[in-house]
């Protein structure tokens, strides 16, 4: 694959792959009639040159565009309250999210919610509020700068209730971009940190999606190359990254938000209290969780970590194996073993397992997890 080209793939919507991509969305705004998109991003990504020359060719093609970036790393409600307010006092037309999965995230909630009124959370998937979504949305297109969540080709958003600190799901295909263009030249400048903590994100994605025990031939196959391509790609795009490497993590992102279709598991259970109410990075809290969560799995599951072992091409194909690889690798690219390491203290335990049993990633977990198994968990990886 000659990484310098653009590719485009159809699945589950157009993609827009390779070096430069980016640069087509003017020309596609312009065939579709659209001339005032809300630009939604993250208030660093807002700073970078590769966001300003984006924002200048679409000044150049005579578009009015209007950026808000008015975010938390991990969202809240009224993050997208406020971007929907700037969408309807400029008299936007269509919405694009350029970022990681925080942006990506609050840009297809404000989609959801401009032609949407009511509480942001009636529509929260985990309690049937999918229904409510009967309206149409705005064009919608999203441009990634971090190879992690895959939101990009998602079709649901987390978000926070700033409140209770519960992470809320709203989903529907409606929610799907139009297109998205997936540059890897816009993650060549990602700190070594970020690209670990996302890359490592991706890894946990396909893995979990992997483990779900349901059939889903399809997104097996896909999860399985997913964690093949991160294997090759993860630590070089970390210490030494090049266009290949960046570009295979990308791609790998991409699969892991298709695998995850199935559902996740144990290890984002654990990840997402530490985003809600300590404000850790996901992938960060992902990334310690990990080996401790996959640990978890491997009874009963041998066979499907033997797959996953034979993929990432170890001597020791047993789960035991794995583990030793996720431990190694976070080694490699600077990722801490202890959550003590990353500002967890003893006296948050109680309060993570009772955010963590309340999850929505667990029930998709191959075997069940009590919140006694969540408080011993985060106890091994203290």
């Amino acid at each position: 694959m000659n990484f310098n080209k653009i590719y485009q793939y159809n699945f589950p919507t157009t993609i827009r792959f390779g070096a430069g991509s980016s640069k087509e969305l003017g020309d596609y705004l312009l065939k579709n009639h659209l001339s005032n998109p809300l630009i939604v991003t993250d208030p660093n990504v807002a700073q970078l040159d590769f966001f300003k020359e984006i924002i200048a060719d679409l000044k150049k093609n005579n578009i009015s565009t209007e950026v808000f970036s008015d975010i938390h790393k991990n969202p809240v409600r009224p993050d997208v309250y406020k971007g929907t307010d700037i969408y309807d006092a400029t008299h936007r037309d269509s919405i694009v999210g350029i970022g990681g999965g925080a942006a990506l995230d609050v840009s297809r909630a404000i989609v959801l919610r401009v032609n949407h009124r009511e509480d942001l959370f009636k529509y929260d998937d985990l309690i049937g509020g999918d229904v409510y979504v009967t309206n149409d949305v705005p064009h919608f297109i999203t441009i990634p700068t971090t190879a992690g969540t895959g939101s990009e080709v998602g079709r649901s958003a987390i978000i926070s209730d700033e409140v209770t600190h519960q992470k809320k799901i709203l989903f529907s295909p409606k929610l799907l971009a139009k297109i998205v263009f997936v540059d890897p030249l816009l993650t060549m400048e990602l700190p070594p940190f970020i690209t670990a903590a996302t890359g490592m994100d991706a890894l946990t994605h396909n893995m979990e999606a992997f483990l779900v025990n349901m059939i889903h031939p399809m997104c097996d196959g896909i999860a399985l190359e997913g964690i093949s391509l991160i294997n090759q790609s993860l630590e070089k795009a970390v210490n030494k990254p090049d266009l290949e490497s960046r570009s295979k993590m990308l791609i790998a992102s991409l699969m892991g938000a298709v695998a995850f279709q199935k559902g996740l598991g144990v290890v984002h259970s654990l990840a997402h209290p530490l985003s809600s109410l300590l404000d850790t990075h996901h992938g960060l809290a992902n990334a310690v969780n990990i080996p401790y969560g996959m640990q978890f799995n491997i009874e009963g599951f041998e066979h499907k970590f033997k797959r996953i072992a034979r993929t990432l091409e170890l001597k020791d194909e047993t789960g035991e194996g794995v583990i030793q690889y996720l431990h190694d690798l976070n080694d490699k690219i600077n990722i801490p073993h202890h959550l003590k390491d990353i500002g967890v203290k003893e006296e948050h335990i109680e309060a993570l397992a009772d955010l963590a049993i309340a999850d929505f990633a667990h029930p998709n977990n191959p075997k069940p997890v009590t919140r006694e198994d969540f408080k011993q968990l985060y106890l091994n990886a203290f």
